[in-house]
């Protein structure tokens, strides 16, 4: 059964039952992957590790040598 089945079932149950609406699939995607990341970074201070910023430190880079963009 796919995500989207399950999802339909999941509906006409709730509908059925007199129950809110479960959320779509993929709903709350940005927020799983925005406390991931802030618990990533939370470890990685408990750890005594720097916190990376990977396009913060890319930008940095770039910065630094100039003469590898021409």
């Amino acid at each position: 059964m796919s995500i989207t089945q399950q999802y339909l079932l999941d509906t006409y149950r709730a509908r059925s039952l007199g129950d809110a609406a479960p959320p779509a699939p993929g709903a709350h995607d940005r927020q799983a992957v925005r406390e991931r990341r802030g618990e990533r970074r939370f470890r990685a201070v408990l750890a005594g590790r720097p916190v990376r910023h990977p396009v913060r430190d890319a930008l940095a880079r770039w910065r630094r040598h100039p003469a590898r963009r021409a």
